[in-house]
């Protein structure tokens, strides 16, 4: 798995071994982010169920100002800071990232800035649960950015449909396979 675009452009991403990681394709990615264009440039993110970062460290590498990436796994999150800093050293410096070693249900961002993407990636099986509780701090939280675009990752054969947000996008190969859906506010 590598970066597909922007400057760190072929760096290659650090996966834990394991079952616990379930990176989002090169393919699906690139797909989301071709779907986003122009408004990744200057963005603040928040990744969250991060994994290996690829989706926060894409955004880095395609021109984000800075972002949180949020996962529990003390193991995963130690690979995901060397991911950022190979990410880093190809961008000339040390992006304006911070990791936070916390579940991404009971993490509450920063009150002093709100992020333009976020994006989640949870294990398939938590999709339905997470869902609701996401978006219902996710609301508030991104009240500031009234354009703020969440990237959420889940089963092809899955629909969601948050009170008060929008799927204005839905990028996959449909039932069984890895699709993401690109919300905004209804």
């Amino acid at each position: 798995m590598r970066i597909s675009g922007g400057r760190a452009r072929g760096i290659p991403l650090d996966v834990p071994k394991g079952g616990a990681v379930r990176p989002a394709t090169d393919g699906l990615r690139q797909a989301v982010f071709s779907s986003l264009g122009a408004r990744v440039a200057g963005a603040i993110f928040w990744d969250l169920f991060a994994g290996s970062g690829a989706y926060g460290l894409e955004a880095l590498s395609r021109g984000a100002a800075a972002g949180v990436f949020v996962e529990r796994h003390a193991r995963t999150a130690a690979c995901l800071r060397r991911n950022l800093e190979a990410v880093g050293r190809c961008l000339g410096g040390t992006p304006a990232a911070e990791v936070v070693t916390a579940d991404a249900l009971g993490w509450r961002p920063p009150a002093d800035g709100a992020a333009d993407l976020v994006f989640i990636d949870p294990p398939f099986a938590l999709v339905a649960e997470a869902a609701p509780i996401l978006f219902s701090w996710l609301t508030p939280a991104l009240a500031p950015k009234p354009d703020a675009v969440v990237i959420f990752e889940m089963p092809g054969e899955l629909t969601l449909a948050p009170a008060g947000w929008a799927c204005v996008k839905r990028l996959g190969k449909g039932a069984h396979q890895p699709t993401t859906a690109l919300f905004q506010r209804a």
